[in-house]
C-alpha cells in the first residue's frame, strides 16, 4: 500500500496540504469509523460501498430515506470533504478489502459465513423487510456496519443485539488482521449492509 500510493513519501511534498493528501492515508478513515461510524471518514468509507456495489447507506446521522433527500444530500457533502483529504482513497479502499479478503480466504479455506452479532438501542440505523418468525426478521442493514464475533460484548453496545449470518465476501475490514499492531485492541468487523436474515434478541 506504501509504494502504489506513495504514502511514505508525504513528508517530500512540497505544500502542506499535499503533504496531508498522502499522510490521511486509509489508516486514518479506519481509525475514524472505529471513533464514530458518523464522522466524515464514516461517510467516506459509507461511499466507497455505494461506489463499488451500488448499495447506498439508509442511515448517516439521520435516516437516508430517498437519494432526493437532505439527508443523503448532507452525507455526500461529508462524503466529499473526506474524499479530498486523501490521495486516491476508494483505490486504496479497494487494495484494502482485496487483502482483507484474500487472508480470510487463507485463514478458513473451507468457510463461507461468520456468526456476528450487532449491538442497537434502536433500529432506526435499519428497515425491517419483512418477520420471517419469532424475534427472526429480513433486514435492510445499512451499506456498512460494525459487527463483533463477540456475542457478549455485543450487550456493551445496546439494549438488543441482531445475530446474523455473514458471507466472508461481505466483510470489508476485521481488527487485528492487519500486520504490526494496528486495531490489535478491538473486536470489530466492518460489514457491507443488505438484506440479512436476523434473529432480534432483547436483553431482560
Amino acid at each position: 500500500m506504501d509504494v502504489r500510493f506513495q504514502l511514505h513519501q508525504w513528508q517530500r511534498e512540497p505544500s502542506r496540504s499535499s503533504q496531508k493528501s498522502l499522510k490521511n492515508s486509509y489508516l486514518r478513515f479506519l481509525r475514524g469509523w472505529l471513533f464514530d461510524s458518523n464522522s466524515i471518514e464514516g461517510a467516506v468509507l459509507k461511499g466507497w460501498v455505494e461506489s463499488r456495489l451500488g448499495l447506498i447507506p439508509t442511515f448517516h446521522r439521520c435516516p437516508i430515506k430517498t437519494v432526493d433527500s437532505e439527508a443523503y444530500y448532507l452525507y455526500l457533502v461529508e462524503r466529499m470533504k473526506g474524499a479530498t483529504r486523501t490521495s486516491a482513497i476508494f483505490s486504496q479502499l479497494d487494495l484494502l478489502y482485496e487483502y482483507i479478503q484474500y487472508e480470510l480466504r487463507r485463514r478458513m479455506p473451507d468457510g463461507r459465513y461468520l456468526t456476528l452479532f450487532r449491538g442497537v438501542n434502536d433500529l432506526e440505523e435499519h428497515s425491517i423487510v419483512s418477520k420471517t418468525g419469532k424475534n427472526h426478521f429480513l433486514m435492510r442493514l445499512n451499506n456498512l456496519n460494525s459487527f463483533t464475533a463477540d456475542f457478549e460484548k455485543a450487550w456493551e453496545f445496546g439494549s438488543r443485539v441482531l445475530k446474523t449470518e455473514v458471507p466472508l465476501t461481505k466483510i470489508f475490514f476485521l481488527c487485528g488482521i492487519l500486520p504490526k499492531a494496528l486495531f490489535k485492541g478491538e473486536d470489530e468487523y466492518l460489514v457491507v449492509g443488505g438484506t440479512y436474515d436476523v434473529k432480534v434478541m432483547i436483553g431482560g
